[in-house]
């Protein structure tokens, strides 16, 4: 909100002149009440629109009814075309009426608490008074003196456009309508063909009291808009519900505020019973209220003690645990430590004694050694294998020539007889 109590009035010579700030720009701002309220303002201006009321529904069509293994939706009559048999009127077919048709009578405007929109439009002028938020929204205020900009009321009689851009470049505002020509370009889309062929940015909006020529000396500076003091518009304050916008107000325009808009504590002269809304804290600082010695001193001191809870272990799993329950479990456990220490040693022993072994084994001289052994064996197997042999063939010798010996002593024998 802007705190200044008094704002200078931009004049061509002489010293500048003081005016009090009106407290309507220290109302609270509200981004979401103005974009609802703006939202809601812009249906307003919608026109109504509908499908058209025989669309869909202007074929000569009818069922086929049951029997002919087609579904019973209307089919468009006749032969001798691709068109002919086709589904018609139903929203599912080619060519068919939608579903629900939309009518013209529908519910387009949006009513409004009036409350609401005043809000709005509190909360739109007290955030045009924050330059943070007018440069936020892109107007060029850099050649500004002070937010918000208050000219002079002769500024309200000028009648040339010439003399308004003189004026507009004495208060430094005038680079804010070099912008809004440099923005100018084709729209995209159909809207070339609407009858609003180009987009631009928007400028100043400036705000008068009186008509003795300020409007028809401005109206044709591109971006510029002109309200008067009294029908300020929430659409003009902040387009597309974003505030901050760039507003240069006219002395007389100025001074009304106050009436216009009272304060929190007096009533508005024109609008009936009618206070400003007042912000909920006084202060904003959070940290400076935090850290005050009132609030500090009713604070209890911070409780330091840690107190932790104890984690639910599982006793199968947790030898901890697990003894707390049974405490004969440490013994177990060492039992059983002391068990695997003495099977590890011994498999150690019985590895080293199996590598020396085999090392022994599979040293060079040990190979020759055993190879000279085996020689040795098979050399005395061969030898006892051939004198085997030997006494096999004297064997079978001997056992072919005793038939012979037997017969001849029975030859003689026969021939004695």
């Amino acid at each position: 909100m802007a705190y200044r109590p008094q704002v200078s009035v931009q004049a061509g010579e002489g010293k500048a002149k003081l005016l009090n700030m009106p407290e309507v720009f220290l109302a609270p701002i509200r981004p979401d009440i103005v974009q609802f309220v703006h939202t809601n303002m812009r249906k307003n201006a919608r026109q109504a629109y509908g499908v058209q009321g025989r669309s869909g529904m202007q074929h000569s069509a009818h069922s086929w009814g049951t029997g002919r293994a087609v579904s019973r939706i209307p089919r468009v009559s006749g032969g001798g075309t691709s068109r002919s048999g086709q589904g018609a009127f139903g929203n599912m077919c080619r060519s068919g009426r939608m579903f629900n048709p939309t009518r013209t009578w529908r519910k387009w405007h949006r009513k409004i608490n009036t409350n609401q929109k005043r809000y709005a439009v509190a909360s739109a002028l007290a955030a045009s008074a924050l330059p943070s938020l007018v440069m936020a929204r892109g107007h060029k205020v850099s050649e500004v003196a002070e937010v918000p900009v208050v000219v002079d009321a002769k500024f309200e009689k000028i009648q040339r456009t010439k003399q308004a851009i003189e004026g507009l470049k004495s208060v430094g505002a005038y680079d804010d309508v070099e912008k809004v020509k440099g923005s100018r370009k084709l729209r995209r889309g159909k809207g070339k063909m609407r009858n609003r062929r180009h987009v631009q940015r928007l400028g100043p909006l400036v705000v008068y009291a009186e008509d003795n020529g300020i409007v028809q000396a401005m109206r044709n500076l591109p971006g510029v808009e002109l309200a008067h003091v009294d029908r300020l518009n929430l659409l003009q304050l902040a387009p597309g519900g974003h505030m901050g916008r760039f507003i240069v107000w006219t002395q007389p325009a100025f001074e009304k505020l106050s009436a216009i808009y009272g304060s929190v504590s007096r009533e508005s002269t024109s609008k009936t019973g009618y206070k400003l809304p007042q912000n909920v804290m006084a202060n904003a600082d959070i940290t400076r209220l935090i850290n005050s010695d009132e609030v500090q001193s009713k604070v209890r001191p911070a409780n330091t003690t840690i107190v932790r809870k104890r984690l639910k272990k599982n006793p199968l799993k947790n030898l901890g645990v697990k003894v707390r329950l049974n405490p004969y479990a440490l013994s177990l456990r060492r039992a059983e430590l002391k068990a695997q220490e003495r099977r590890a040693d011994l498999k150690v022993k019985k590895l080293a004694k199996a590598r020396a072994s085999r090392k022994a084994h599979t040293s060079q001289a040990a190979n020759y050694a055993r190879m000279i052994e085996e020689g040795k064996v098979w050399e005395k197997k061969a030898v006892k294998r051939a004198a085997f042999e030997v006494a096999a063939e004297q064997n079978a010798a001997a056992d072919a020539e005793e038939p012979a010996a037997a017969e001849e002593p029975a030859a003689a024998a026969a021939a004695d007889y």
